[in-house]
């Protein structure tokens, strides 16, 4: 009797497992990946949500305050984790907090968010994410966070704009991977979502959406909402449910 045989398994027996165990894994492993894409686009929701109520504590406590009008300003990742000087008011004028002076404290946001890249951006849980606060005038452009977090050097966000706009994107890190879709939320609370396919979808840190992505009206914070038509990038936008 061969060695095989006394270990109570045949060479075609071993072969079944094999095979079954490949079966197996080929049903297993796509069921797993999508879950976890649904666990990390639950993530990015979540995520702004939190970003969402504190923006709204921020700018209610007017903790930023760059144009010394006692009115409230909205802030970036960094500043609202406490992790970058606030925005601070130099004769009426906005310029940049000093450090170790002006941090946020306590935080509104945890610290990990003051983790910004070269370009702006915070990654969590397989997603990009980039808060824009508008430019001056009646049709604000948006004013990106410096690389590092808060801000540092002109443009500034007009203070006056700045009293009562934002908004923020969350875009896969890695589409099809660690998710799909892209989402959108402003200061209404508009929790919006596009489905981010095709050959111009975001994906990865230098490939997110413009400011005015889901607005109707280019380059203008300021305009309403694209709710259920095309934004300015091509995309459907609908509300998340």
């Amino acid at each position: 009797m061969s060695k095989l045989n006394k270990a109570g398994f045949t060479l075609i027996e071993l072969m079944i497992v094999v095979a079954i165990i490949a079966i197996i894994a080929s049903i297993a492993i796509p069921k797993l990946m999508s879950a976890r894409l649904s666990a990390n686009e639950a993530a990015a929701v979540a995520t702004l949500r939190s970003l969402s109520s504190a923006q709204a504590q921020i700018q209610s406590s007017s903790a930023i305050d760059t144009d010394a009008d006692g009115g409230g300003e909205y802030g970036y990742f960094a500043e609202l984790a406490g992790q970058s000087p606030l925005r601070v008011s130099t004769g009426g004028a906005p310029t940049a907090g000093a450090v170790g002076t002006d941090e946020l404290s306590p935080s509104v946001l945890s610290s990990a968010f003051g983790s910004v890249d070269a370009n702006g951006v915070v990654v969590r849980s397989g997603f990009c994410f980039q808060v824009f606060l508008p430019g001056a005038g009646s049709a604000p452009a948006g004013v990106s966070e410096d690389a590092g977090g808060g801000k540092t050097v002109a443009p500034f966000p007009d203070p006056n704009n700045c009293e009562i706009l934002w908004c923020a994107y969350a875009w896969p890190l890695d589409k099809g991977n660690t998710g799909n879709r892209c989402f959108f939320i402003n200061q209404e609370g508009d929790l919006m979502q596009t489905s981010n396919r095709g050959v111009t979808a975001y994906n990865g840190v230098i490939s997110g959406p413009g400011y005015d992505a889901a607005y109707t009206t280019t380059s203008d914070m300021a305009s309403p909402v694209a709710v259920g038509v095309a934004g300015n990038d091509g995309g459907t936008w609908v509300a998340v449910q």
